[in-house]
This record gives C-alpha cells, structure tokens and sequence, in this order.
C-alpha cells in the first residue's frame, strides 16, 4: 500500500480531475477537490459513496494567489499534511490563428494553465517542505501537446511547453527536499472536452481526421502508479495516449 495519502487534485468537477479524484477516494486516499464551481465539486465527492467522507470540497480560483493560499490553507487545517498534488487545472480556447487570439483569450489560459499550476506548486512546495517527515509528489498535466503541438492553439500549446519547464524547475529544486515531480503528457483520454476527436481533429497538414480515444480511467492507473512509488523514485516524464491516436510521426 502506498505511504502518499494526503492528495488534492485541481480542475476536480469534471474530466480527467474528477476521474482521478475518485480513484484516489476509491483507493484509500483523502482528496481535497479544487476547481471553480462548487457545485460540481460536491457532486464528484456525491459519487464517491462511501469514501465521500474522506474528500474536502475547497471551491477556488488557482489563478488567484489569495484563493490558493486559501484552498492549501483548508487542505492542511483538515488533513494535516500533503503527499500529493495533481495539477490538472486547465482550460482552452476555440481555435485560431496566433494573429486572431483576443489577448483577453490568452490571458485566460495563461492564468490557468501556466500561473495556476505555478501557484498550486508553490504552495505544495512550502508544505511539503516543512511538514515531517517531509516530502511529497507533484504531478502536472501537461499534453501530448507539449511536445507536438497542434494547429490553431497558440495559448495552449505555450502554456504546456511552459509548464515543462515549470516541472523540471520544481524535480530540481525539489529533489534535496524529499520532493517529486512528474509531467504526465496525455492524449486522448475520453473525456466531454475530446467528444468531438472521433468525429474529427483538425492536423498538422490542415485537414480534419478522426482520432481515436482511450478510456479515461487509463490515466487514473497511471496516477495510482506514480503515487505508489516510494520518494527515493521519480518519473520526471510520462506520456499515455491512446494507441491509434497519430502522435507519433504527428505533424
């Protein structure tokens, strides 16, 4: 059995959050759920049944430094310490070429993907740090996108680029500290926001094509693995796709 059990998971109402939320619950773990709407929130611990009472809802903005603090705040006032972060958090825009993004479009994903996953890592840092014994794991979802990116997708394809470096930062500075971190590129999981990829994606060569998915839960295993592996191991990256998907040889 793993030794992480203190986790929160950002961008936890809906998708990949939510789904690995409820691994987490389901697998023995307490959760702090973290996203914009609280409804949302309650419902991912509603479907936890009997694990619900081990999931704290903390409704939060993670592009705001005051929110964040808070959330970490109610995190550790309910659960002591923190053992893992999943930095999921992250939102995209219509797409459009670089010159037609409203500034406005791209303010709005650089201060969730990039800034939210900075200021959540931030403060799991300080945590991790001072708690004892010390230590912990931070995963960010980073996207296949982060090393082929695809078309139209300017504010998206930065920000994951970006969070990157982020990652490599915090495994660097961390790693004196007992502390972890992993990009875990996905592609495809089958979530709403890909319901339209298998009736077609727009390429790298301008046309539009069908993509294959792969069950979400996919994705959850591999954060159960990441979480299971002692602080003496780390995977600074990871990529899981769904096998047909054109990744590989994409562009």
């Amino acid at each position: 059995m793993t030794e992480l059990r203190k986790t929160l998971v950002t961008g936890a109402g809906s998708g990949i959050g939510r789904d690995v939320a409820l691994a987490l619950l389901q697998s023995g773990f307490t959760v702090t759920l973290v996203g914009r709407r609280e409804e949302a929130l309650k419902e991912t611990a509603a479907l936890a049944g009997k694990f619900a009472s081990n999931a704290l809802v903390a409704p939060g903005d993670v592009s705001e430094p005051d929110s964040v603090r808070d959330i970490f705040s109610r995190h550790t006032a309910k659960f002591d310490r923190l053992d893992l972060l999943f930095n999921n958090a992250g939102v995209n825009i219509s797409n459009s070429f670089i010159e037609d993004v409203p500034f406005s479009d791209w303010n709005k994903v650089v201060n969730i993907n990039l800034t939210g996953c900075f200021l959540c890592a931030q403060q799991a840092v300080r945590i991790m740090k001072a708690q004892n014994p010390r230590g912990g794991r931070i995963i960010n979802n980073g996207s296949v996108s982060a090393q082929v990116p695809r078309p139209l997708a300017a504010a998206y394809n930065a920000t994951k680029h970006a969070v990157l470096g982020l990652t490599k930062t915090i495994s660097l500075e961390g790693r004196s500290f007992d502390i972890c971190c992993t990009q875990l590129d996905i592609g495809n999981a089958a979530v709403e926001r890909t319901d339209s990829t298998e009736t077609g994606k727009l390429q790298g060569d301008g046309s539009i094509k069908p993509e294959t998915r792969m069950h979400v839960d996919n994705v959850s295993k591999t954060i159960l693995y990441l979480a299971s592996l002692p602080l003496e191991a780390n995977v600074p990256f990871l990529t899981i796709t769904s096998n047909q998907m054109p990744f590989i040889g994409r562009g």
